[in-house]
């Protein structure tokens, strides 16, 4: 026995690696267990930023589709919204475009289920 203190904390085993996880993975794994994702995924023109067909709508651990097709439709009326361009001159800016839908996605959704999902969308550029 010794009198010296020796620091000691949790050790997290994640696959192969040992204590490699950090604080950012930690907390996104807890809130996706918490309260899931929603993948929206939008073609748009690149040159006008219009939208190009309807957009997808894709939930793992947030709702159950099947059963929550009014909200899923709601959704992809906001997304619609979301990326209307209002400068019909510039070229289409994927990065505000992402901005817009994880942030009026997000408010919808939250407003309809109380809930907030990792909300990702996915910009395919054609």
């Amino acid at each position: 026995m010794t009198k010296e203190k020796i620091p000691t904390d949790y050790v997290f085993v994640d696959g192969l690696g040992v204590g490699d996880v950090g604080q950012v993975v930690l907390r996104d794994r807890q809130h996706l267990a918490e309260e899931g994702m929603v993948v929206v995924i939008v073609q748009i023109e690149k040159k006008t930023g219009r939208l190009v067909g309807s957009p997808d709508i894709i939930s793992r651990g947030f709702v159950l589709m099947k059963e929550q097709r009014e909200l899923i439709k709601s959704t992809r009326d906001t997304v619609k919204k979301a990326i209307v361009d209002t400068d019909k001159k510039s070229a289409a800016d994927p990065k505000y475009i992402r901005n817009q839908i994880r942030d009026k996605v997000g408010k919808f959704l939250f407003k309809k289920t109380e809930r907030r999902p990792m909300v990702l969308p996915v910009i395919i550029e054609v």
